[in-house]
């Protein structure tokens, strides 16, 4: 008779030599989690660390409070009460300090440079910082610490022979010549940040762009350009700030009235005031000169912290 090989239900529900080795093998058990450790000291820490923010904080927004309400005040309550609010709101301080102290024409001459310089800066620090961190070529390492260099050197320092550098070129006292000095001042902390950030881009999309026939110009502006836009507007905005901010270089290279910026005007503004000054106007000046970059950090500031931290996320 023939013996079938096939088990047979139930030899098939009997655990095999494979299973029951497996059954009883120890489980390994999950360690407890460790308590936290509490650290000693952290809470002061912290709240030392909160009370020198909102110090600061402070520090920060009190000066520019009491500069807006003065715009609003005439001069009898300016002097009589400072830290008081204005009994009555005089909203024609702004017109006067725009139309007869010619903050206005300050402002107009203020954004002809600013932005002429910004643009100046741009397009040629982000081309100089392309080719220094896309291309390796005999004295490119020289040039970029040349850059960082320039970002070391007190523009005091430079004054008098900037003066007679810019005078000697015909340009003293004119838009050109403000513009051409601003975007050189400007240019060494472009290149070295914008030098950086061109390292961390993927440069898979650039092959790609070559092999398909694209120039190096056609690359840059097409490719580059669109990848950094993030980069681009934190140091833009950096540029602009200080561009906007800037007193001691107006001072020694502007001497065309006419073509004063409003930290040339609002000095000159304020030399000017004796007991009988226009005090109210002055303040109302001011805040026109903080209102733009006030205005412009608030609104960007998300952007900027996105720029200036993208280069380290990648």
């Amino acid at each position: 008779m023939k013996t079938s090989t096939h088990p047979t239900q139930a030899d098939a529900s009997l655990p095999s030599p494979t299973r029951q080795e497996h059954d009883r093998a120890p489980k390994p058990t999950t360690p407890p989690t460790p308590p936290l450790i509490k650290r000693v000291g952290a809470p002061a820490a912290t709240g030392a660390t909160h009370a020198l923010l909102v110090l600061w904080a402070l520090l920060s927004t009190v000066p520019l409070l009491w500069a807006l309400i003065s715009a609003f005040k005439d001069n009898r309550e300016l002097f009589g009460n400072p830290w008081q609010l204005p009994s009555t709101w005089h909203a024609d301080n702004f017109t006067r300090a725009w139309s007869r102290a010619s903050i206005g024409d300050y402002f107009v001459n203020t954004l002809i440079v600013v932005l002429g310089s910004l643009v100046l800066t741009m397009v040629l620090g982000s081309m100089v910082a392309y080719v220094l961190a896309r291309f390796t070529f005999p004295g490119c390492r020289l040039i970029y610490y040349a850059f960082v260099a320039g970002m070391a050197f007190p523009v005091v320092l430079a004054l008098v022979p900037l003066f007679f550098v810019v005078k000697n070129l015909g340009l003293l006292g004119s838009y050109h010549g403000m513009i051409l000095v601003y975007t050189a001042y400007a240019l060494p902390f472009t290149v070295f940040f914008l030098t950086s950030f061109f390292r961390t881009l993927p440069t898979a999309v650039a092959e790609a762009a070559l092999i398909d026939g694209a120039s190096q110009e056609a690359i840059f502006f097409r490719v580059m350009l669109p990848m950094a836009k993030p980069g681009l507007l934190s140091v833009g905005i950096f540029n602009f700030l200080g561009m906007w901010n800037q007193y001691l270089l107006p001072v020694a290279l502007n001497t065309d009235r006419d073509k004063y910026v409003l930290s040339q005007g609002l000095a000159n503004l304020a030399s000017q005031q004796g007991y009988e000054a226009d005090w109210s106007a002055l303040f109302a000046g001011l805040v026109i000169a903080a209102v733009p970059v006030i205005g412009l950090y608030l609104a960007l500031q998300r952007r900027i912290q996105a720029g200036l931290t993208v280069g380290m996320l990648k």
